[in-house]
């Protein structure tokens, strides 16, 4: 009986040192933490993520973030197009802009790569954008007819900004019910490509991003729109840095203003964002 109980007392301790093996959460194995940044960026980095901790009220909580919109999706991101304008937009127009989100969006989809496969178990290396609707306050701007995408009229928020059904959108509806979404979960939208005309600078979050309507159609040839792929940055999570610049980083995309384009700190600061997020998907 002595030796039936101490093996098995034996076998209790292997089980319980294997789930407490680090890379194990409840029971699920968990790929290796991937983190070999440039010896250069490892201060400045812990620097960012310290402030991060320390200033997001809900940083663990919070269930919205780009990442979050993705995973959702298996690998693919929903947006509706807020048109707050009288311009005119042809169908050639329309699927410009609709090349342009994807291309931009893109640039922050390949810093999460590396030769050819997600970093840090990220599971996606090509994250497609689809438009599903348009917003607008009257149908005569939109010089198409065919039905590509569903279009909202005289549908507006608080402030009067044309804007796609709310019963379509994940910032209304982040537990994922799409119940009273006309066209059911396949047209809902996770974010919101909002164009004002006259509006300068930009905003963005986890519901979207939104600028001037001339600046972005003005910019839809240019290889890099930073003021959206700035506003994307903070979809996914990333901070401002207005009042303050990690060790050694003077000039990249999140710190306004001092670079056109996805610098490698900034791809740094996603990866490193992802990080510490993608255990909640057991990564």
């Amino acid at each position: 009986m002595r030796r039936h109980l101490a093996r098995l007392i034996t076998v209790l301790a292997v089980l319980a040192a294997v789930f407490a093996t680090p890379g194990m959460a409840n029971g699920k194995a968990q790929a290796a933490d991937e983190w070999n940044p440039p010896a250069n960026l490892v201060q400045p980095l812990n620097e960012v993520w310290r402030h991060v901790e320390t200033t997001y009220p809900n940083l663990y909580g919070f269930r919205n973030y780009g990442w979050d919109q993705v995973m959702a999706n298996r690998g693919s991101v929903n947006y509706c197009v807020r048109w707050e304008s009288d311009a005119p937009v042809s169908a050639a127009l329309r699927d410009r802009i609709h090349a342009a989100l994807n291309k931009q969006f893109g640039k922050w989809m390949t810093a999460m790569t590396e030769n050819g496969k997600g970093h840090n178990a990220w599971p996606y290396t090509d994250v497609p954008v689809n438009i599903v609707g348009w917003a607008v306050k009257n149908r005569s701007t939109l010089q198409w007819t065919d039905n590509s995408v569903d279009i909202y009229t005289g549908n507006l928020d608080g402030g009067g900004a044309p804007q796609c059904a709310p019963d379509c959108g994940r910032f209304f509806h982040q537990d994922g019910n799409y119940s009273k979404c006309p066209g059911g979960a396949a047209r809902h939208y996770d974010q919101s490509l909002w164009l004002t005309k006259g509006f300068g600078g930009g905003a963005g979050g986890d519901w979207g991003q939104r600028m001037g309507q001339e600046y972005f159609t003005g910019a839809l040839n240019q290889e890099n729109i930073h003021i959206y792929l700035h506003e994307v940055g903070h979809t996914f999570g990333l901070d401002d840095f207005y009042d303050w610049s990690p060790t050694g980083q003077c000039c990249f995309l999140m710190k306004a203003g001092s670079a056109a384009q996805i610098t490698e700190f900034d791809k740094w600061m996603a990866r490193d964002f992802w990080r510490h997020l993608k255990n909640r998907y057991g990564l």
